[in-house]
């Protein structure tokens, strides 16, 4: 079995799916104008324990246990000894073939076969009964392999597959105990002037593993927080048209918030992307990457123009292990 490391970077896109439905909250708090104290505090709220159940969730980022590349030709899966990846969490000891099949004219397709003896009981692919035949590895919803609480998933990355394990039983969910924020502070709520790059620029957004990833960046916010003045520079996911994404690091990742990065969802400004206006940032809804809560993911690390040399103590502290 290969292990990867350093672990295989998710899909940057599949970030996005876990805060997908956070974002339309985010959408409709960053959109209109600063709320009264009260039901700032009542929506912040809402939102913190809302993530809290994302990341707690039976598909959240604590149940990925693992991302395993998959060589040309068959690759068995299951956790006995003799499978070429081995699955080391509750399961049949053979789950299937996965086999990568090349095409003389075309790209390689990647095809369930079932082991010696046929599929396991309960074995179940998008949720019906498990058969052989071609798997979807592409978009946002590859086939999905399941059993019980386990699922598999092949994943088309840079010309080549990988195969993602999830463990709904995993001891990463089982440990969870809650996400560490800091206390809600008005103060990191803040109202910034929004001037757009026409057209869009290409922004290349580096990786933990050493790739870019080639996003546009529509224009820039820019704030004043204790008299400085800073800018920040967001990027557009695919299929996330009514949403800006900001990747930042600031100060406190020296000693209080992940390391690497924080990211921050809003919506859009108040005239739209393309002409001047207004947007409001609140950092209290900082939140961390998929990487602050498992080894196997990694993430999109913020440009150089987002590293800000100020202390934004608000949102989502280090996820303590």
């Amino acid at each position: 079995m290969t292990r990867l490391l350093p672990p295989l970077a998710l899909s940057f896109f599949t970030c996005a799916t876990l805060f997908s439905s956070t974002t339309s909250a985010a959408q409709q708090a960053h959109s209109a104008p600063i709320p009264d104290d009260a039901q700032w505090r009542r929506d912040l709220s809402a939102w913190q324990a809302q993530r809290d159940a994302q990341i707690a969730g039976p598909d959240g980022w604590l149940t990925l246990i693992g991302m395993e590349w998959l060589k040309p030709g068959v690759n068995s899966i299951g956790t006995a000894a003799d499978n070429t990846i081995r699955i080391r969490a509750q399961a049949p000891g053979h789950i299937g073939l996965l086999t990568v099949i090349g095409k003389p004219q075309g790209p390689e397709t990647v095809q369930l076969l079932s082991p010696s003896g046929g599929f396991p009981s309960d074995l179940k692919i998008d949720g019906n009964p498990a058969r052989e035949g071609a798997l979807s590895v592409e978009g946002a919803k590859p086939s999905t392999i399941s059993w019980h609480g386990l699922t598999v998933a092949v994943l088309s990355r840079g010309g080549r597959f990988v195969l993602r394990i999830k463990d709904a039983g995993s001891p990463a969910r089982s440990a969870f105990k809650g996400l560490n924020w800091f206390p809600p502070d008005a103060h990191f709520q803040v109202a910034a002037q929004w001037f757009p790059y026409n057209p869009a620029h290409i922004e290349k957004i580096p990786t933990g593993i050493g790739t870019t990833l080639d996003l546009p960046t529509p224009g820039v916010a820019e704030f004043t927080i204790d008299n400085r003045t800073m800018r920040l520079e967001p990027v557009i996911e695919p299929g996330a048209d009514g949403t800006l994404f900001f990747i930042l690091r600031d100060d406190t990742s020296k000693t209080t918030t992940y390391e690497t990065a924080r990211y921050l969802h809003t919506g859009l400004p108040n005239h739209g992307l393309g002409e001047s206006g207004q947007l409001i940032l609140d950092f209290n809804r900082l939140e961390n990457p998929p990487c602050a809560y498992t080894p196997y993911a990694n993430c999109p690390q913020p440009p150089a123009q987002n590293r800000l040399q100020v202390a934004l103590e608000a949102g989502e502290k280090r996820y303590a292990h």
